[in-house]
């Protein structure tokens, strides 16, 4: 059985570490470097008290199976505060088992809680599989053309 909760801003040292060895399967492919650091030092950052980062984890038998990283921001737009899903993260081997929905859902229901007004994320254009998953789940495209800089 898998369980879906959020991580709590207090977690230990040992609980971030697993979460960084999950998110490592995301990361090493690409070949980010120092990538382990990186993620300490943004799991650090977001799981400050003031951070408006949330995580959330899927556990199976003890074993971090998937996680939902995300930030709550402020739109215009939206008329108050939104979500931007940075990572939806399943590990490779537990992949096509509904997991990645349970996330996603938990992370719904936490954000209507929340009275969130929305969820903005991004895909790669060809991951049909992730597509279909949120189109199931009520997402649709928004055409635009994102721009990034790193300082």
């Amino acid at each position: 059985m898998v369980k879906v909760y959020e991580v709590d801003k207090d977690v230990d040292i040992q609980f971030k570490r697993r979460i960084a060895n999950l998110f490592m399967g995301q990361i090493e492919p690409i070949g980010a470097k120092d990538a382990y650091q990186q993620l300490m030092t943004t799991l650090d950052l977001a799981l400050k008290k003031d951070s408006q980062a949330h995580i959330f984890v899927a556990e199976k038998e003890d074993t971090l199976v998937g996680a939902a990283f995300l930030n709550v921001a402020l739109s215009i737009d939206k008329g108050g505060h939104y979500i931007w899903l940075n990572d939806l993260y399943v590990h490779q081997e537990h992949r096509n088992q509904g997991i990645a929905k349970k996330l996603l859902l938990q992370v719904i229901y936490w954000a209507e809680q929340e009275q969130i007004k929305g969820i903005e994320l991004e895909t790669g254009i060809n991951n049909e599989a992730t597509k279909a998953l949120y189109n199931s789940l009520g997402f649709h495209d928004i055409i635009s053309k994102r721009y990034g800089s790193r300082f």
